[in-house]
Protein backbone atom coordinates (compact mmCIF):
# COMPACT_ATOMS: atom_id res chain seq x y z
CA UNK A 1 0.00 0.00 0.00
CA UNK A 2 1.36 3.64 -1.01
CA UNK A 3 2.27 6.32 1.98
CA UNK A 4 2.41 9.44 1.26
CA UNK A 5 5.99 11.03 1.36
CA UNK A 6 6.15 13.45 4.69
CA UNK A 7 7.96 16.83 3.85
CA UNK A 8 7.80 20.60 5.46
CA UNK A 9 4.94 21.63 3.01
CA UNK A 10 2.53 18.94 4.46
CA UNK A 11 3.06 20.65 7.83
CA UNK A 12 2.38 19.03 11.50
CA UNK A 13 0.12 21.15 13.84
CA UNK A 14 0.42 22.07 17.51
CA UNK A 15 -1.72 19.13 18.66
CA UNK A 16 0.14 16.94 16.18
CA UNK A 17 2.34 14.47 18.90
CA UNK A 18 -1.38 14.41 20.77
CA UNK A 19 -2.64 12.99 17.74
CA UNK A 20 0.05 10.60 17.59
CA UNK A 21 -0.34 9.32 20.89
CA UNK A 22 -3.94 8.72 20.85
CA UNK A 23 -3.09 6.49 18.23
CA UNK A 24 -4.56 8.09 14.50
CA UNK A 25 -4.93 5.33 12.16
CA UNK A 26 -5.35 7.95 9.05
CA UNK A 27 -4.88 10.62 7.62
CA UNK A 28 -5.89 12.96 4.63
CA UNK A 29 -4.53 16.21 3.62
CA UNK A 30 -6.50 19.31 3.74
CA UNK A 31 -4.79 22.65 3.42
CA UNK A 32 -1.53 21.28 3.09
CA UNK A 33 -1.85 20.12 6.72
CA UNK A 34 -2.72 16.82 8.16
CA UNK A 35 -6.34 16.00 9.36
CA UNK A 36 -6.66 12.65 11.47
CA UNK A 37 -10.25 10.64 9.38
CA UNK A 38 -10.03 7.43 11.95
CA UNK A 39 -8.80 6.27 15.17
CA UNK A 40 -10.19 3.28 16.27
CA UNK A 41 -12.83 2.40 13.19
CA UNK A 42 -14.92 4.85 11.39
CA UNK A 43 -18.11 3.08 12.75
CA UNK A 44 -16.09 2.95 16.36
CA UNK A 45 -15.68 6.68 16.49
CA UNK A 46 -19.13 7.03 14.87
CA UNK A 47 -20.65 5.86 17.76
CA UNK A 48 -18.69 7.49 20.17
CA UNK A 49 -18.98 10.79 18.67
CA UNK A 50 -22.80 10.66 19.52
CA UNK A 51 -22.36 9.30 23.16
CA UNK A 52 -19.22 10.75 24.35
CA UNK A 53 -16.94 13.54 24.06
CA UNK A 54 -14.14 14.27 21.57
CA UNK A 55 -11.47 16.57 20.91
CA UNK A 56 -10.18 17.07 17.31
CA UNK A 57 -7.42 18.41 16.01
CA UNK A 58 -8.74 20.71 12.88
CA UNK A 59 -5.95 23.26 12.73
CA UNK A 60 -6.23 22.52 8.87
CA UNK A 61 -9.58 25.11 9.55
CA UNK A 62 -7.03 27.85 8.21
CA UNK A 63 -7.62 31.36 9.31
CA UNK A 64 -7.64 34.25 6.67
CA UNK A 65 -7.15 37.32 8.98
CA UNK A 66 -8.43 40.33 7.69
CA UNK A 67 -7.35 43.93 9.81
CA UNK A 68 -7.80 47.60 8.83
CA UNK A 69 -10.53 50.38 8.19
CA UNK A 70 -12.07 48.22 4.67
CA UNK A 71 -12.19 44.87 6.24
CA UNK A 72 -16.06 45.30 6.64
CA UNK A 73 -16.15 46.24 3.24
CA UNK A 74 -13.42 43.58 1.74
CA UNK A 75 -15.22 40.98 3.64
CA UNK A 76 -18.85 41.76 1.92
CA UNK A 77 -17.35 41.06 -1.29
CA UNK A 78 -16.90 38.02 -1.05
CA UNK A 79 -19.82 36.51 -0.16
CA UNK A 80 -23.41 36.98 -1.03
CA UNK A 81 -24.85 37.10 2.38
CA UNK A 82 -25.19 40.55 3.76
CA UNK A 83 -23.35 40.94 6.79
CA UNK A 84 -24.70 44.67 7.80
CA UNK A 85 -26.36 42.97 10.22
CA UNK A 86 -23.27 40.70 11.89
CA UNK A 87 -22.10 42.09 15.20
CA UNK A 88 -18.84 41.45 17.12
CA UNK A 89 -18.85 38.22 18.65
CA UNK A 90 -21.06 36.45 15.89
CA UNK A 91 -19.86 33.65 13.71
CA UNK A 92 -21.68 33.11 10.28
CA UNK A 93 -21.74 30.54 7.86
CA UNK A 94 -21.02 32.32 4.21
CA UNK A 95 -20.79 30.89 1.01
CA UNK A 96 -17.67 33.05 -1.13
CA UNK A 97 -17.89 33.48 -4.63
CA UNK A 98 -15.94 34.09 -7.58
CA UNK A 99 -16.74 36.90 -10.44
CA UNK A 100 -19.06 33.78 -11.78
CA UNK A 101 -20.48 33.06 -8.66
CA UNK A 102 -19.00 29.85 -8.63
CA UNK A 103 -18.14 28.45 -4.84
CA UNK A 104 -14.34 29.44 -3.40
CA UNK A 105 -14.98 27.86 -0.52
CA UNK A 106 -17.72 27.57 2.60
CA UNK A 107 -15.94 29.10 5.83
CA UNK A 108 -17.86 30.88 9.01
CA UNK A 109 -16.93 34.44 9.34
CA UNK A 110 -15.78 34.91 12.55
CA UNK A 111 -16.21 39.10 13.49
CA UNK A 112 -13.67 40.08 16.29
CA UNK A 113 -14.58 43.45 15.54
CA UNK A 114 -15.42 46.10 13.03
CA UNK A 115 -11.88 46.18 11.89
CA UNK A 116 -10.81 42.67 12.48
CA UNK A 117 -12.19 39.41 10.75
CA UNK A 118 -11.51 35.63 10.30
CA UNK A 119 -12.60 33.26 7.99
CA UNK A 120 -12.27 29.70 9.04
CA UNK A 121 -11.86 27.89 5.71
CA UNK A 122 -12.25 24.74 3.97
CA UNK A 123 -9.99 23.39 1.96
CA UNK A 124 -9.02 25.55 -1.11
CA UNK A 125 -6.06 28.55 -1.55
CA UNK A 126 -8.93 31.43 -0.84
CA UNK A 127 -5.88 33.67 1.07
CA UNK A 128 -4.62 33.87 -2.64
CA UNK A 129 -8.11 35.39 -3.70
CA UNK A 130 -8.73 37.38 -0.58
CA UNK A 131 -5.31 39.34 -1.18
CA UNK A 132 -6.16 39.83 -4.94
CA UNK A 133 -9.17 41.41 -3.96
CA UNK A 134 -7.56 43.57 -1.72
CA UNK A 135 -4.63 44.68 -3.68
CA UNK A 136 -7.26 44.63 -7.17
CA UNK A 137 -9.50 47.46 -5.32
CA UNK A 138 -6.48 48.87 -3.23
CA UNK A 139 -8.42 48.13 0.15
CA UNK A 140 -6.46 49.73 3.37
CA UNK A 141 -6.57 46.22 4.98
CA UNK A 142 -4.37 43.74 5.78
CA UNK A 143 -4.68 39.83 4.71
CA UNK A 144 -2.87 37.30 6.25
CA UNK A 145 -3.01 33.34 7.72
CA UNK A 146 -2.75 34.01 11.37
CA UNK A 147 -0.57 31.56 14.01
CA UNK A 148 -4.38 30.39 14.47
CA UNK A 149 -4.73 26.70 14.87
CA UNK A 150 -8.75 25.26 16.25
CA UNK A 151 -9.44 22.58 18.41
CA UNK A 152 -12.82 21.22 18.36
CA UNK A 153 -14.59 20.03 21.51
CA UNK A 154 -17.38 17.78 19.95
CA UNK A 155 -20.62 15.16 21.35
CA UNK A 156 -23.13 15.17 23.52
CA UNK A 157 -21.09 15.62 26.84
CA UNK A 158 -19.06 18.89 25.43
CA UNK A 159 -20.20 21.16 27.58
CA UNK A 160 -19.66 19.32 30.52
CA UNK A 161 -15.57 18.95 29.44
CA UNK A 162 -15.34 22.62 28.21
CA UNK A 163 -16.97 24.04 31.49
CA UNK A 164 -14.22 22.06 33.76
CA UNK A 165 -11.28 23.96 31.89
CA UNK A 166 -12.95 27.33 31.02
CA UNK A 167 -15.68 27.82 33.62
CA UNK A 168 -19.34 27.17 33.95
CA UNK A 169 -19.60 30.08 31.50
CA UNK A 170 -18.83 28.84 28.37
CA UNK A 171 -22.34 26.96 28.95
CA UNK A 172 -23.68 30.36 28.05
CA UNK A 173 -22.25 30.57 24.75
CA UNK A 174 -25.35 30.54 21.98
CA UNK A 175 -25.42 28.82 18.60
CA UNK A 176 -22.65 30.60 16.39
CA UNK A 177 -21.63 33.12 18.97
CA UNK A 178 -17.97 33.48 20.72
CA UNK A 179 -16.26 34.46 23.24
CA UNK A 180 -12.81 35.16 24.98
CA UNK A 181 -11.79 32.66 27.57
CA UNK A 182 -8.69 32.71 29.15
CA UNK A 183 -6.55 29.60 29.53
CA UNK A 184 -2.80 29.50 31.26
CA UNK A 185 -2.94 33.38 30.86
CA UNK A 186 -3.83 33.36 26.95
CA UNK A 187 -6.89 34.36 25.70
CA UNK A 188 -8.88 32.46 22.68
CA UNK A 189 -11.64 33.12 21.43
CA UNK A 190 -14.34 29.70 21.75
CA UNK A 191 -17.19 29.39 20.06
CA UNK A 192 -20.22 27.16 19.91
CA UNK A 193 -19.55 25.69 16.44
CA UNK A 194 -18.15 22.58 14.69
CA UNK A 195 -18.27 19.94 12.11
CA UNK A 196 -20.56 17.54 13.24
CA UNK A 197 -24.53 17.88 14.96
CA UNK A 198 -23.62 16.86 18.15
CA UNK A 199 -23.06 19.61 19.93
CA UNK A 200 -19.81 21.24 20.84
CA UNK A 201 -17.14 23.72 20.30
CA UNK A 202 -14.22 25.27 18.13
CA UNK A 203 -11.34 26.73 20.39
CA UNK A 204 -9.30 29.15 18.19
CA UNK A 205 -6.09 28.65 19.54
CA UNK A 206 -3.94 31.76 18.98
CA UNK A 207 0.38 30.51 19.75
CA UNK A 208 1.33 26.76 18.46
CA UNK A 209 2.97 26.91 22.03
CA UNK A 210 -0.02 26.74 23.92
CA UNK A 211 -1.56 23.92 21.87
CA UNK A 212 -0.28 20.69 23.42
CA UNK A 213 -0.57 22.08 27.33
CA UNK A 214 -4.48 23.04 25.89
CA UNK A 215 -5.00 19.44 24.69
CA UNK A 216 -3.47 17.69 27.76
CA UNK A 217 -5.83 19.47 29.86
CA UNK A 218 -8.90 18.66 28.08
CA UNK A 219 -8.18 15.19 28.27
CA UNK A 220 -7.15 15.06 32.18
CA UNK A 221 -10.00 16.99 33.40
CA UNK A 222 -12.35 14.80 30.95
CA UNK A 223 -11.12 10.89 32.03
CA UNK A 224 -14.09 10.54 33.65
CA UNK A 225 -16.42 11.59 30.66
CA UNK A 226 -14.50 8.80 28.17
CA UNK A 227 -12.76 11.29 26.53
CA UNK A 228 -10.62 10.72 23.55
CA UNK A 229 -9.13 12.21 20.77
CA UNK A 230 -11.61 12.19 16.94
CA UNK A 231 -11.92 13.48 13.88
CA UNK A 232 -15.11 14.73 11.62
CA UNK A 233 -16.57 11.71 10.90
CA UNK A 234 -17.83 10.73 7.54
CA UNK A 235 -20.92 8.79 8.39
CA UNK A 236 -22.39 11.40 10.94
CA UNK A 237 -21.74 14.31 8.47
CA UNK A 238 -23.52 12.61 5.68
CA UNK A 239 -26.51 11.88 7.96
CA UNK A 240 -26.30 15.35 9.03
CA UNK A 241 -25.83 17.12 5.05
CA UNK A 242 -22.66 18.81 6.12
CA UNK A 243 -21.30 19.25 2.76
CA UNK A 244 -16.94 18.87 2.03
CA UNK A 245 -15.95 21.67 -0.17
CA UNK A 246 -14.21 19.96 -2.89
CA UNK A 247 -16.02 16.34 -2.39
CA UNK A 248 -19.91 17.71 -2.65
CA UNK A 249 -19.49 21.01 -4.36
CA UNK A 250 -16.75 23.01 -6.57
CA UNK A 251 -15.81 26.42 -8.14
CA UNK A 252 -18.46 24.69 -10.87
CA UNK A 253 -21.05 24.78 -8.56
CA UNK A 254 -23.12 28.01 -7.35
CA UNK A 255 -24.65 28.52 -3.99
CA UNK A 256 -28.21 28.21 -5.33
CA UNK A 257 -27.12 24.85 -6.37
CA UNK A 258 -25.47 23.81 -3.36
CA UNK A 259 -28.53 24.29 -1.46
CA UNK A 260 -27.19 27.51 0.08
CA UNK A 261 -29.73 29.78 -0.97
CA UNK A 262 -30.62 30.85 2.49
CA UNK A 263 -26.88 32.24 2.56
CA UNK A 264 -27.61 34.41 -0.02
CA UNK A 265 -28.97 38.05 0.18
CA UNK A 266 -27.78 39.21 -3.73
CA UNK A 267 -30.03 41.72 -3.45
CA UNK A 268 -29.34 43.58 -0.28
CA UNK A 269 -25.65 42.17 -0.46
CA UNK A 270 -24.07 45.32 -2.40
CA UNK A 271 -20.78 45.09 -3.04
CA UNK A 272 -20.05 41.24 -3.77
CA UNK A 273 -17.98 40.34 -6.82
CA UNK A 274 -20.14 37.39 -7.46
CA UNK A 275 -23.80 38.96 -7.33
CA UNK A 276 -24.61 40.33 -10.37
CA UNK A 277 -24.02 36.70 -11.80
CA UNK A 278 -26.30 35.22 -8.56
CA UNK A 279 -29.08 37.47 -9.47
CA UNK A 280 -29.49 36.32 -12.84
CA UNK A 281 -29.01 32.53 -10.75
CA UNK A 282 -31.59 33.28 -8.66
CA UNK A 283 -34.24 34.18 -11.45
CA UNK A 284 -33.39 31.63 -13.90
CA UNK A 285 -32.99 28.74 -11.02
CA UNK A 286 -30.84 26.07 -10.62
CA UNK A 287 -30.87 22.99 -13.47
CA UNK A 288 -29.51 20.80 -10.48
CA UNK A 289 -29.09 21.09 -6.55
CA UNK A 290 -27.74 19.07 -3.68
CA UNK A 291 -29.73 16.01 -2.52
CA UNK A 292 -29.75 13.35 -0.14
CA UNK A 293 -29.98 10.05 -1.36
CA UNK A 294 -30.82 6.75 0.08
CA UNK A 295 -28.74 3.74 -2.03
CA UNK A 296 -30.40 0.29 -1.67
CA UNK A 297 -28.74 -2.81 -0.65
CA UNK A 298 -25.67 -3.78 1.41
CA UNK A 299 -22.81 -1.61 2.63
CA UNK A 300 -21.33 0.59 -0.26
CA UNK A 301 -17.29 0.55 -0.68
CA UNK A 302 -15.43 4.29 0.33
CA UNK A 303 -16.85 6.64 -2.19
CA UNK A 304 -13.27 8.05 -3.29
CA UNK A 305 -14.84 9.25 -6.87
CA UNK A 306 -17.96 10.28 -8.19
CA UNK A 307 -20.58 7.82 -8.98
CA UNK A 308 -23.05 9.10 -11.95
CA UNK A 309 -26.50 8.44 -11.75
CA UNK A 310 -29.17 7.42 -14.17
CA UNK A 311 -32.50 7.27 -15.27
CA UNK A 312 -34.36 5.81 -17.91
CA UNK A 313 -30.49 5.47 -19.60
CA UNK A 314 -29.52 9.23 -19.08
CA UNK A 315 -27.36 10.57 -16.65
CA UNK A 316 -29.22 12.99 -14.33
CA UNK A 317 -26.67 13.90 -11.61
CA UNK A 318 -23.81 12.14 -9.35
CA UNK A 319 -23.01 10.76 -6.31
CA UNK A 320 -20.50 12.86 -4.18
CA UNK A 321 -20.31 11.09 -0.59
CA UNK A 322 -21.35 7.57 0.63
CA UNK A 323 -21.63 5.40 4.02
CA UNK A 324 -23.12 3.08 5.78
CA UNK A 325 -25.15 4.42 8.44
CA UNK A 326 -25.30 2.00 11.80
CA UNK A 327 -27.94 4.43 13.20
CA UNK A 328 -30.46 4.42 10.16
CA UNK A 329 -29.31 1.07 8.71
CA UNK A 330 -29.17 2.34 5.38
CA UNK A 331 -26.43 3.77 2.94
CA UNK A 332 -26.38 7.67 3.20
CA UNK A 333 -25.30 9.55 0.23
CA UNK A 334 -24.94 13.57 -0.87
CA UNK A 335 -25.19 14.22 -4.59
CA UNK A 336 -26.20 16.55 -7.27
CA UNK A 337 -29.35 15.22 -8.91
CA UNK A 338 -30.51 17.47 -11.92
CA UNK A 339 -34.15 19.32 -11.72
CA UNK A 340 -35.69 16.40 -13.31
CA UNK A 341 -34.99 13.63 -10.82
CA UNK A 342 -34.39 15.69 -7.77
CA UNK A 343 -37.83 15.61 -6.14
CA UNK A 344 -38.22 13.41 -2.96
CA UNK A 345 -39.18 9.68 -3.49
CA UNK A 346 -37.17 10.05 -7.07
CA UNK A 347 -36.03 6.34 -8.20
CA UNK A 348 -32.62 6.65 -10.04
CA UNK A 349 -29.80 4.26 -10.10
CA UNK A 350 -26.23 4.77 -9.19
CA UNK A 351 -22.95 3.48 -10.50
CA UNK A 352 -20.65 1.93 -7.98
CA UNK A 353 -17.77 0.37 -7.92
CA UNK A 354 -19.75 -2.74 -6.86
CA UNK A 355 -22.44 -1.94 -10.00
CA UNK A 356 -25.27 -0.34 -10.34
CA UNK A 357 -27.78 0.12 -7.36
CA UNK A 358 -31.19 1.62 -7.00
CA UNK A 359 -31.26 4.64 -4.81
CA UNK A 360 -34.08 7.10 -3.71
CA UNK A 361 -34.07 10.83 -3.21
CA UNK A 362 -34.51 11.93 -0.14
CA UNK A 363 -36.86 14.93 0.69
CA UNK A 364 -34.13 16.07 3.61
CA UNK A 365 -30.80 14.48 5.48
CA UNK A 366 -31.26 11.63 8.14
CA UNK A 367 -30.25 13.76 11.03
Amino acid sequence: MATISLSRRLRRTPFSDGVEAAGVKGFTVYNRMLLPTVFDSVEADYRHLKTAVQVWDVSCERQVELRGPDAGRLMQMLTPRDLRGMLAGQCYYIPIVDETGGMLNDPVAVKLAEDRWWISIADSDLLLWVKGIANGYRLDVLVDEPDVSPLAVQGPKADDLMARVFGDRVRDIRFFKFDMFSFQGRDMAVARSGYSKQGGFEIYVEGGDIGMPLWNALFEAGEDLDVRAGCPNLIERIESGLLSYGNDMTDDNTPHECGLGRFCNTHTAIGCVGRDALLRVAKEGPVQQIRAIEIDGDAVPPCDRIWPCYADGRRVGQVTSAAWSPDFQANVAIGMIRLSHWDAGARIEVETPEGIRSATVRDSFWA
